[in-house]
């Protein structure tokens, strides 16, 4: 039986992450759709700059800190009483982590698990409640083409995503049965410049991190606003899977066919992006 789909004009979508990145431009998308919505960051200035580049009304704007449980929790209940129909959750917030096993500490890992994973859970779960009070809802969550395939240089990055990978399905069937629908996203690189924003182990000298991000950076070839488009299309068909950019769809491909030996046709693509250990000429 085919899904319903969302209708989207005066029904509110909730998007973390919103204040820059993909997170911004899938808002412009949603407003220029008619949507209402609550854009949570922790960047206030940021929210407010997008807000003032938005047409639509109705929009909220949500100082917060998905680290932080008890914030994102209390803040459902304000985002539900300003919204009464919350129908999409659509979750952009993240950062990265270059640097290597020997490199990254136990506080620098844990730190991005705590962004991308468990802000990601946090706020999945405050808002559920008010999810399955609409007829037909769906909750998107941005993962990565590293949550389909881990790369060397990423450990942090790459455990964070397939984390967010495995909650997103595990929900899915969770929930099956329910109003509640849910679908993860495999984007391969949006020119959205997150990578040179990242955070990079302490132990790094500064300029060979700039220079592996760049080199990551200038792999992505996505624009932001296609990129926007298809995550608004996978939520409003209520997709349970879609993937960003032509490299996503080698990549979900080479996985399958050899889940040991992809490595080998990544490495040298990659080769600059993940060297954190040579040291400037």
């Amino acid at each position: 039986m085919a899904k319903t789909r969302l209708e989207v004009r005066g029904r509110t979508t909730v998007i973390t992450g919103a204040a820059s990145g993909m997170g911004a431009d899938v808002a412009r998308e949603l407003d220029r759709r008619g949507a209402r919505l609550a854009l949570l960051d922790r960047n206030a200035d940021g929210l407010e700059s997008l807000r003032a580049d938005l047409s639509g009304t109705g929009h909220t704007t949500h100082v917060v800190d998905l680290t932080d449980d008890a914030a994102v929790f209390a803040l459902a209940a304000e985002i539900e009483a300003s919204h009464p129909h919350v129908q999409a959750l659509i979750t952009c917030a993240g950062s990265s982590m270059l640097g290597n096993l020997d490199q990254l500490t136990m506080d620098e890992m844990r730190w991005l698990m705590d962004v991308n994973l468990w802000g990601t859970v946090n706020v999945t779960k405050a808002l559920l409640p008010a999810l399955r009070r609409e007829p037909a809802a769906h909750i998107t969550h941005l993962v990565s083409i590293y949550g389909l395939a881990a790369p060397a240089g990423r450990i942090p990055y790459a455990m964070s995503k397939f984390a967010v990978r495995g909650f997103t399905e595990a929900l899915r069937h969770e929930l099956e049965g329910t109003t509640v629908t849910v679908g993860a996203i495999y984007p391969a690189g949006v020119k959205t410049g997150i990578i040179l924003h990242g955070r990079y182990a302490a132990a790094i000298d500064p300029a060979v991190a700039q220079r592996a991000a760049a080199a990551q950076a200038s792999m992505y070839h996505t624009e932001p606003t296609d990129a926007a488009n298809t995550i608004v299309e996978a939520t409003v068909r209520r997709r349970p899977r879609a993937m960003i950019g032509r490299e996503a769809g080698l990549v979900d491909v080479l996985t399958r066919v050899t889940p040991t030996r992809y490595w080998a046709a990544m490495r040298r693509p990659l080769r600059d992006a993940i060297d954190t250990t040579t040291p400037i000429a």
